[in-house]
């Protein structure tokens, strides 16, 4: 394998597994040694870290290499391009009220009925990154997207699987019972009982971050592509 792809591969691998490592193994003893905050900072950084080098490697593979299948057409970018509206209107929805969000109130949000994107999924947000993933290697599956891309995605979709038995442990009966009322693996037919915020929210999101596409990649993405 050529070593720029190595090195991506290693970058991926310790974004990925530190991930898993401190939000599970690691967590409780490293609250305790640094306390809540001090852990919070280690997080981030560490995760800072590992993803800026799983980019620069990314950018070291460069673009190019052998693609699986022809991601250029235009049946394919309109796809994408859908895919991409529904994952900005879950993301834009999953900070409403969210129980797994770090909040002291998210035990009450937990015994409330399913609201907006939560007729979705319990993880609006997970899916939200998974799907930004899959329409990623939909267009460009080449061995550094698939490997970037599909790191990011079993991050989003395992990481969202480990949460409920840690929420489990964590909140009991609570997120039991979100667990419930809500389900794991999204019914997009729930996108219609979004609320209008989730749905305007995401719009807005879908819209910019398509345009600053253009300006990152090169490339243009969403209505841009057509406009």
């Amino acid at each position: 394998m050529d070593q720029a792809l190595v090195s991506l591969l290693a970058a991926s691998l310790a974004f990925v597994g530190m991930h898993f490592a401190l939000s599970h193994p690691l967590r409780a003893p490293l609250v305790g040694a640094l306390g809540e905050n001090g852990f919070r900072a280690l997080y981030s950084l560490v995760a800072l870290a590992t993803f800026v080098w799983a980019a620069m490697a990314f950018r070291a593979v460069g673009p190019g290499g052998l693609s699986l299948w022809n991601g250029s057409g235009d049946l394919l970018w309109a796809i994408a391009t859908v895919i991409m509206l529904l994952a900005s209107v879950l993301l834009a929805g999953s900070f409403q009220r969210n129980p797994a969000l770090p909040d002291p109130r998210a035990a009450a949000h937990a015994a409330l009925a399913p609201h907006g994107v939560f007729h979705v999924t319990r993880h609006p947000m997970m899916w939200s990154i998974a799907l930004w993933a899959a329409t990623h290697i939909l267009l460009s599956p080449t061995p550094r997207q698939i490997i970037l891309a599909g790191a990011i995605g079993l991050l989003a979709l395992l990481g969202a699987h480990l949460q409920d038995r840690k929420k489990e442990s964590q909140m009991g009966d609570a997120w039991t019972g979100w667990e419930e009322r809500t389900s794991y693996w999204p019914r997009f037919g729930g996108l219609a009982r979004a609320g209008a915020i989730a749905w305007i929210g995401g719009f807005i999101i879908w819209l910019a971050a398509t345009y600053a596409h253009i300006h990152a990649n090169g490339i243009p993405a969403g209505l841009w592509r057509w406009l």
